[in-house]
């Protein structure tokens, strides 16, 4: 069922605009400067909730990304699909320098051919989507009426990494949940943090903002 679904997914249900979505999804270095174009601006006027909700992202994403997924994948060590089959289509940015003017030359596409030999796996979990479903739900519990909007695009970015042969489906499916959980278990400890520490450090906010978000 597994192979199946990815077939489908990599090879059946594609197009030439898909391609470069679904490349682009994947692509974080390309978005990187965007990215910090973003920060910055949350930093300078995100006031109380723009800053908390970022800190709390980043640190959430760099305990999923350094103590959960990367441990997990060494641990599983599952080869990912275009490591482990022939045929799978793996679509990849052209190599350019700033990496953003890879968007102005043709995609590389090729037709994978398995080498099991010495594979380090890395398929499972995958990092893209942990990271996505991480920062999309602190998005969601800071910004309750429009955060969860911010699934949006975590989800894209999960579907991609199964659609540019990066990873199985099962892979995608099961990190999402695990994404879940231990954000939300991270969140729960930071609000727990938040009243226990806010109140010494920084007294005059936390008496104008009691609590950190109003979930927990």
């Amino acid at each position: 069922m597994d192979q199946k679904l990815l077939f489908l997914i990599n090879r059946e249900w594609t197009s030439p605009a898909l391609d470069w979505v679904m490349t682009l999804a994947s692509a974080f270095d390309v978005w990187l400067f965007p990215i910090l174009a973003l920060i910055l601006l949350v930093v300078v006027f995100g006031r109380f909730t723009g800053r908390a909700c970022l800190l709390t992202a980043v640190c959430i994403v760099g305990i999923n990304d350094g103590l959960v997924s990367n441990p997990i994948k060494h641990l599983v060590d599952r080869p990912r699909p275009f490591q482990s089959h022939n045929d799978v289509r793996q679509l990849a940015l052209a190599k350019a320098r700033p990496r953003i003017l890879a968007i102005g030359q043709p995609l590389k596409v090729k037709l994978s051919r398995s080498s099991l030999q010495d594979v380090e796996g890395r398929s499972f979990p995958s990092s893209h989507t942990i990271n996505m479903i991480s920062v999309a739900l602190v998005c969601a519990v800071f910004y309750r009426r429009f955060g969860w909007l911010a699934f949006g695009p975590a989800l894209l970015v999960g579907y991609s990494r199964i659609y540019t042969g990066s990873h199985w489906p099962s892979d995608v499916i099961t990190t999402i949940f695990l994404g879940l959980g231990s954000t939300l278990l991270l969140l729960v400890l930071a609000g727990w943090l938040w009243r226990k520490v806010g109140k010494r450090v920084l007294p005059d906010v936390f008496a104008q903002y009691p609590r950190l978000f109003e979930s927990f």
